[in-house]
């Protein structure tokens, strides 16, 4: 026997939760009393069974967090008190990363990409990167968002094509076909969250998380450190 609470990540919704489960639990009873014993009773999903700890029943299904992301950053801070403690609480599974295809030098006045959405206001150096919009990887990220290439922040210049986008690397210093781009994870001192990279391309975890199509090869492993 299950539920499901719509919204238990914030705390406007206090009101339906607490209604919802005086529901349940008068189904439950309910079910009891004509002899139907649920073996497992569930309602919690992440947010739940952070926010709503006392009515977790016998089993919990969790989604988000089992990636070690938090429902919403009211939650984490409901649940810790304090945002800072975030990756002290919940280790990060995920770490999305590419490699260089191909470098190439702009001299100042040209335009980079589709269009004329970039205009080279100096003499520049590019790193093209086979990553696009059919990945996940949104067109909203245009002139936004960012990568790391050698541990620097390497700026997206240009318009994101379909899969592939092109970074500045002219202040990244040597920079080789094949070498690794980090899209979300550490580089060496730096780091790009999912969190900062979602508020880059205004989408949520949820929505990051559920829309890299299923042909990006995935690689589990055991031990990641540098996640």
């Amino acid at each position: 026997m299950f539920t499901h609470f719509a919204g238990a990540e914030n705390q406007a919704n206090f009101f339906r939760i607490t209604r919802q489960i005086e529901r349940f639990n008068h189904a439950l009873a309910t079910f009891e009393t004509e002899g139907l014993h649920p073996v497992y009773y569930h309602t919690s999903c992440s947010a739940v069974l952070l926010n709503y700890p006392d009515f977790v029943g016998n089993m919990a299904r969790i989604g988000i967090i089992q990636y070690g992301f938090w429902p919403n950053k009211e939650t984490l801070i409901r649940f810790t008190g304090d945002s800072s403690r975030n990756a002290s609480l919940l280790r990060r599974v995920i770490r999305w990363k590419s490699k260089v295809m191909a470098t190439k030098d702009v001299k100042k006045g040209n335009f980079i990409g589709y269009g004329t959405s970039y205009l080279a206001h100096k003499n520049m150096k590019l790193a093209v990167i086979p990553i696009g919009y059919s990945h996940g990887y949104r067109r909203s990220l245009s002139n936004n968002g960012a990568v790391l290439i050698n541990g620097k922040i390497a700026p997206v210049v240009g318009t994101v094509n379909m899969n592939s986008f092109t970074v500045d690397i002219t202040n990244a210093g040597k920079v080789e076909q094949g070498d690794e781009v980090v899209l979300i994870g550490k580089q060496k001192n730096r780091e790009i969250s999912v969190n900062s990279f979602s508020e880059q391309s205004k989408m949520m975890n949820y929505e990051l998380l559920t829309r890299l199509p299923r042909d990006i090869e995935r690689h589990i492993c055991s031990s990641v450190p540098n996640a």
